[in-house]
């Protein structure tokens, strides 16, 4: 290792997650990889891997940036790529050139699309987010015969290849009315859409969280996240996806192992502070390790006399302030412990885990933004 941290991607852990989503649409629903937030704090290049290898030909991001990162992976191969947000105005040429799929969701962006498409001699593949009522990005019901009539005037230049929308908190019973209005308003659109002519090539709307509680929205294409890394979108989907069930374990599996070592061991007595300031009070004399990782890797500060780590098949404890690059673990009492013994962040080490989940409510986050803070510059490995 010579970075202070690395991360360990489980190769048949996302076939078996693969499976099972898979097993929960229909064969002829298009399983689209959403890779943002550099694939869920995975890697895109090394994740986009994986993916390819279990067969996976569709893919999502939220910026031409990551779509840049992801083509370099796949332009080799016979894959479907989709811009789901941001298009910098510089990369418009490149993704029409490249026959990137991208979102619509205003005119200018409409206009600016077939302007490039018209310049290059090519069809901008153009998928139209309709606002349902998330009040993000999309075009309005009210707009969207205009929408209809710009692609109907521009068939040379712009092809209607989906029709799409984005759940408000699909993950959340909370939002069960808010999100019942929004397949409302989708399905009223749909309807209107084929009874004008211009029909988009698919319908989607389902990210995980609606792909499990919203069966009847699949449609032609779900673009599924966080559940193909082995996690929830949250622990009521969770429970929800169990309710009626006979097992009630997770068909989950987790790809994410987060390690470092220790870089030094020091002894502490009686009535001295650990790290910086008073935060910890040694009560007994103590042997400590100093772990090459903080703030700084991704290790929240406020995990702080909190947070838990494993070492030689132990669950140890952090102690004092966590620093921006290191961290203290009280030891004491650990047999043979070493210098350059392993140290798990986040994974397994004999019967012992540290949960993505257990650390996020320790640090007080969610799945999602913990795994996309994982800083870029960790080193990712296939396993």
């Amino acid at each position: 290792m010579n970075h202070s941290s690395c991360i360990e991607l489980n190769t048949e852990a996302y076939k078996h997650n693969l499976e099972f989503i898979k097993s929960q649409i229909s064969k002829h629903t298009v399983f689209s990889s959403v890779v943002k937030g550099n694939a869920y704090g995975h890697g895109i290049e090394e994740f986009v891997k994986i993916a390819l290898n279990a067969g996976v030909d569709h893919f999502s991001v939220y910026s031409s940036y990551e779509a840049r990162r992801v083509y370099d992976v796949i332009k080799d191969e016979n894959c479907t790529l989709l811009i789901m947000g941001d298009v910098n105005e510089n990369d418009f040429e490149w993704v029409i050139k490249n026959e990137i799929e991208f979102f619509v969701f205003e005119q200018i962006r409409l206009q600016k699309a077939k302007n490039v498409a018209q310049k290059l001699g090519k069809k901008a593949l153009c998928h139209v987010e309709l606002e349902t009522g998330m009040n993000r990005t999309g075009f309005t019901p009210e707009e969207i015969d205009n929408v209809l009539s710009f692609f109907e005037k521009n068939k040379d230049t712009l092809k209607f290849k989906a029709l799409c929308t984005h759940f408000a908190g699909a993950e959340s019973i909370g939002n069960y009315v808010r999100i019942e209005d929004q397949c409302r308003i989708f399905l009223n659109v749909k309807k209107h859409c084929e009874e004008t002519g211009v029909k988009p090539e698919i319908y989607h709307t389902c990210c995980s969280a609606a792909m499990i509680r919203y069966p009847s929205m699949h449609f032609d294409m779900v673009r599924v996240g966080i559940l193909q890394y082995g996690f929830w979108p949250s622990r009521e989907i969770f429970i929800e996806y169990l309710k009626n069930k006979a097992i009630k374990e997770s068909p989950l599996w987790r790809l994410i192992n987060w390690k470092s070592y220790i870089m030094s061991i020091q002894k502490v007595k009686t009535g001295e502070y650990i790290g910086y300031g008073t935060t910890y009070l040694a009560g007994h004399d103590m042997k400590i390790a100093i772990v090459p990782i903080g703030y700084a890797n991704g290790f929240s500060r406020t995990l702080s006399n909190t947070g838990r780590v494993l070492i030689r098949g132990e669950r140890l404890p952090v102690v004092g302030i966590v620093n921006m690059n290191c961290l203290q673990i009280d030891v004491t009492g650990v047999e043979n412990v070493s210098i350059g013994d392993e140290v798990v962040i986040i994974g397994d080490q004999g019967d012992l885990e540290v949960t993505v989940s257990s650390f996020g409510e320790l640090s007080d986050q969610l799945n999602y933004e913990l795994l996309t803070r994982l800083p870029l510059d960790i080193p990712r490995f296939i396993k």
